[in-house]
């Protein structure tokens, strides 16, 4: 199912939703050995709290749309091409 991104939520974070941020960030990193202090890791957790207040809280969605916004899915996960392209 696709998950449709609502309006963006003015409500501070509060510690339930960093908690789960915090999460997907780590798992993130540790899946793509993204060091915590680099420019990479910045830009992932912006997407992620931007994602979140968008209104996307399921964990592997919001893992699932970085993925996709800083172009990092597997190469077995990506679609068949046709040849030449």
């Amino acid at each position: 199912m696709v998950q449709t991104i609502k309006n963006r939520s003015q409500v501070p974070l509060d510690s339930r939703d960093l908690a789960t941020c915090q999460r997907v960030f780590d798992k993130f990193s540790a899946d793509y050995g993204v060091a915590r202090n680099s420019d990479e890791a910045e830009r992932m957790a912006s997407i992620i709290i931007e994602l979140y207040r968008q209104g996307v809280r399921d964990p592997d969605h919001l893992q699932s749309m970085v993925e996709a916004a800083r172009g990092l899915f597997e190469t077995s996960e990506r679609p068949p091409t046709a040849p030449g392209i």
